[in-house]
């Protein structure tokens, strides 16, 4: 981030239990993003649950937070969140179970893309339009009532700038971006209606990236620059920065944690 503000806040939200009490979903925990979260999460203090549709990484990636936040909260479960009554049943259980459900970070992801606009396979936005349009559709549903009731929930969505300038051969991949980031100022305008004259208590709010790189990409490609993207741990940072601002502030928004196209 390039920002010299955004990287004070940011730096300020390290280690200071500012998520301390809060109960925080994260969907898609068990990929690299999902794992930073986790731990990003837990280091603030909240109670951390965690889903994924693969149960060895997710287990995985709870233990690995686990481990490196002695005392942490952070579980996990394998959820079909494809499935809108599975979304709903694990909703349900997590406010059950913990009394209260302050956030929902939604990193669920995938990409397709093609050599050109007319080289797209179709078949690639019928995979796309479920991993990054229909969890997101079911997340938000499943959740937003409990969201409500918090007073200070926040519903989370991780795009890409790809939804504002889409190039010719991710056509599929940022329709599919866009739809989502238009579902998710949907839920932001619900909380605003449902906030009054006094403002929104609970958020849904829209961290843009580029792309994002980890350890392992860098390990992968050393003499690759990545240029533009985003660190997962820079993006973990960022998703627990949300809390640090009122619902008013972050409702409706999308936060650009790079280069605005």
């Amino acid at each position: 981030m390039s920002d010299r503000t955004d990287e004070a806040s940011l730096e300020a939200t390290m280690g200071n239990g500012t998520l301390d009490g809060a109960v925080v979903a994260v969907a898609g925990a068990g990929g690299p993003a999902g794992r930073a979260a986790l731990l990003r999460l837990a280091e603030a203090g909240a109670t951390v649950v965690g889903s994924d549709n693969d149960p060895q990484r997710l287990a995985e990636a709870v233990d690995a937070a686990r481990s490196a936040h002695g005392g942490a909260t952070v579980t996990g479960e394998t959820v079909d969140l494809l499935d809108p009554a599975a979304a709903r049943d694990w909703a349900g259980r997590i406010e059950k179970d913990h009394g209260r459900v302050d956030g929902l970070v939604h990193l669920v992801g995938g990409w397709r893309g093609s050599a050109s606009f007319t080289a797209t396979d179709l078949a690639d936005w019928d995979l796309l339009e479920k991993l990054l349009v229909r969890t997101v559709q079911h997340t938000s549903l499943a959740f937003h009532e409990a969201l409500q009731r918090s007073d200070r929930g926040r519903y989370v969505l991780i795009s890409a700038a790809g939804a504002t300038r889409p190039t010719a051969g991710n056509a599929a991949y940022s329709a599919a971006k866009a739809a989502a980031e238009a579902w998710t100022l949907a839920l932001a305008d619900h909380f605003r209606k449902a906030g009054g004259e006094q403002g929104p208590t609970s958020a849904a709010a829209i961290l843009v990236v580029k792309a994002l790189v980890h350890d392992a990409m860098r390990a992968e490609r050393p003499n690759a620059k990545f240029a533009g993207f985003t660190d997962v741990k820079d993006l973990a940072e960022a998703v627990a920065g949300v809390w640090q601002k009122p619902a008013a502030e972050v409702n409706g928004n999308r936060l650009w944690l790079t280069e605005k196209p």
